[in-house]
């Protein structure tokens, strides 16, 4: 019997829809999963095998192979479990040939069938109402991150048993709803209306945040630069809702999103250390993921002890100030990333007094 199921990957920033179809034949029972998976993937046979078994259904025992489409792509993590499993269900006729075929599945599953947190859902719930789907079965811990996006119904699943107690018509799952803008506002930890004296060093960040210029400032350590650095973001003008998905998106696919902070409303402020590599600010890896510049998109990155970065990192700030982007090509793939952002930057005075 063969089964289809959909799913999604992520391709650099972007949520790429895939394909899992489940086929069982016969033979020595076996579970083989093809279509580029890395080892995190191979591994959900088992994470899917015993979260059946734990779960109340049964794991066939038939030869089981899966199949992730388009094949050309990478696959990453343990997101497609849970539609793996779905697939199984169906294959094997635990679950009606439901007419959800305009559903997709994410999600981590532990061994007794939890829906674990997974990175980047908002990405690839984004993709998947892109590409005609109508329904999102999500992590619950993940569900707020989902429903920023519009035109689909997001479910939020505890584990897969309550997923077949769904599909079996003992319960229902309510799908959540949207996650609007908060009526609050942005909150950020340091006002710029707190901070007493430095009138002049004050008029020069409300000119340069007006006018969205960068500022290199200079002063003995005490002298407030951390704290005037830190307050900036507090005079930029609120976020809109396209800007704050865009910062949130990133913040997603890192895997730096706060999970009581679905939709990030805040201008973003980076300080990295100066021992910062140039992947590090920029961004990089064997698969090129969010460096400094892009997570501080729409905000503030915030280089204290600037001569002390190293030179090659201070020369790859050039595209991305320029550009508001910044490209990182790797073997595997080559990434365009967003950095539009406010650079201040701070230095003690020279020793010789100048």
């Amino acid at each position: 019997m063969l089964a289809k199921v959909h799913s999604c990957a992520i391709l650099g920033l972007d949520g790429v829809l895939v394909d899992v179809e489940v086929d069982l034949s016969a033979g020595l029972p076996a579970a083989t999963i093809v279509g580029l998976p890395d080892t995190a993937v191979q591994e959900s046979r088992e994470r899917t095998r015993a979260a059946i078994r734990n779960s109340g259904a049964v794991f066939p025992n038939r030869r089981v192979t899966v199949n992730l489409a388009p094949a050309d792509i990478r696959k990453e993590g343990p997101v497609h479990d849970l539609a793996i499993a779905v697939g199984v269900l169906v294959a094997s006729g635990q679950i009606e040939p439901f007419a959800d075929a305009t559903a997709v599945y994410l999600g981590e599953l532990s061994l007794d069938g939890g829906v674990r947190h997974t990175d980047g859902v908002l990405p690839m719930v984004a993709v998947a109402r892109e590409h005609g789907m109508t329904r999102a079965y999500v992590p619950a811990v993940d569900a707020g991150e989902a429903a920023v996006v519009r035109g689909i119904e997001i479910y939020p699943v505890d584990s897969l048993q309550q997923l077949l107690a769904h599909y079996m018509g003992m319960i229902r799952i309510e799908p959540r709803p949207a996650t609007e803008m908060p009526s609050d506002g942005a909150v950020y930890p340091v006002d710029f209306g707190d901070v007493r004296g430095q009138e002049h060093v004050k008029r020069a960040l409300e000119v340069a945040a007006a006018g969205g210029h960068n500022v290199l400032m200079t002063g003995p350590p005490g002298a407030g630069k951390t704290l005037l650095a830190r307050a900036t973001p507090s005079i930029l003008p609120p976020m809109a809702f396209e800007e704050a998905l865009e910062v949130t998106k990133l913040y997603s696919v890192s895997g730096q999103l706060p999970a009581e902070r679905p939709l990030i409303v805040e201008r973003p402020f980076r300080a990295p250390h100066h021992t910062a590599s140039n992947a590090g600010l920029v961004g990089g890896g064997t698969i090129p993921r969010p460096g400094e510049v892009s997570l501080a998109h729409r905000g503030v990155l915030f280089l204290d002890e600037f001569p002390e970065f190293q030179s090659q990192a201070l020369e790859a700030l050039r595209q991305p100030l320029e550009d508001g982007s910044i490209t990182v090509t790797r073997a595997a793939q080559s990434v365009t990333m967003p950095a539009r952002l406010m650079l201040i930057a701070a230095m003690n005075p020279c020793p010789c007094g100048l």
